[in-house]
């Protein structure tokens, strides 16, 4: 199993989904497009992609010029009925590529938050044996439309796309299910100056919020991985 890992900002991992990917013994082939990484030009030497999230918009094509190509790729990628993963910015990058419109601005979450699955959800192999409501760790500022073809799967009142399918096994997750208790540590630390210019009572609510929600995200997040590397 040969997956492909789109990188695209500084400290983004892959977290739970690597864990995931580990126990299937999955090789990775990680590429940091955003520091000059080429990306392949199709499918063909890949079994998966996944899409990392990153600050940001899915529409900076000027900032970010090898966008358009990370859609064509991903479009090829289902052609090719081969699993893809978007997480948060992969996730509005894979809204885009299949015709969503993206919307910049106005759908703010940070921490720990629920989101509600829908009724396709329960038929759904990577989200069917999940709870209805669960919290998830959220970190966004935009949102988008779902592309015509795709299938609603989560959502909550700040934004109502929080997860979706198109095809068989293209997912893209608004939310940051792939980040544990370490990982959010982490980025609590690796990112203290931007958090604390929007939420400076982050440092201070951390570990409370992490008591509260944290072990049911993480068993949601691993148990989310582990579906979708089943997929590939």
């Amino acid at each position: 199993m040969r997956v492909l890992v789109v990188q695209n900002y500084d400290n983004t991992g892959l977290g739970q989904v690597g864990a995931a990917l580990a126990e299937a013994g999955a090789d990775l082939d990680v590429r940091l497009p955003y520091k000059g990484d080429p990306l392949p030009e199709d499918a063909t030497g890949h079994d998966a992609m996944v899409v990392l999230g990153g600050g940001q918009n899915a529409l900076a094509d000027d900032e970010y010029p090898y966008f358009p190509a990370l859609l064509e790729l991903t479009r090829d990628f289902a052609g090719k009925d081969r699993a893809v993963l978007g997480i948060c910015l992969g996730s509005q990058l894979l809204a885009r590529a299949f015709g969503g419109e993206n919307r910049i601005g106005g759908a703010n979450e940070f921490g720990w938050r629920g989101v509600s699955l829908t009724p396709d959800a329960k038929a759904d192999p990577v989200l069917g044996a999940l709870p209805e409501e669960f919290p998830i760790f959220q970190w966004h500022d935009d949102t988008f439309d779902l592309p015509q073809d795709a299938v609603r799967l989560a959502g909550n009142d700040v934004a109502e796309n929080q997860a979706f399918r198109v095809g068989r096994a293209i997912y893209g997750f608004q939310f940051h299910f792939e980040a544990d208790q370490p990982m959010v540590k982490d980025w609590s630390t690796s990112f203290a100056s931007t958090i604390a210019s929007r939420h400076p009572d982050w440092a201070d609510r951390l570990d409370g919020e992490m008591a509260v929600n944290g072990p049911d995200a993480d068993a949601a997040g691993m148990a989310i991985a582990r579906a979708w590397v089943a997929t590939i």
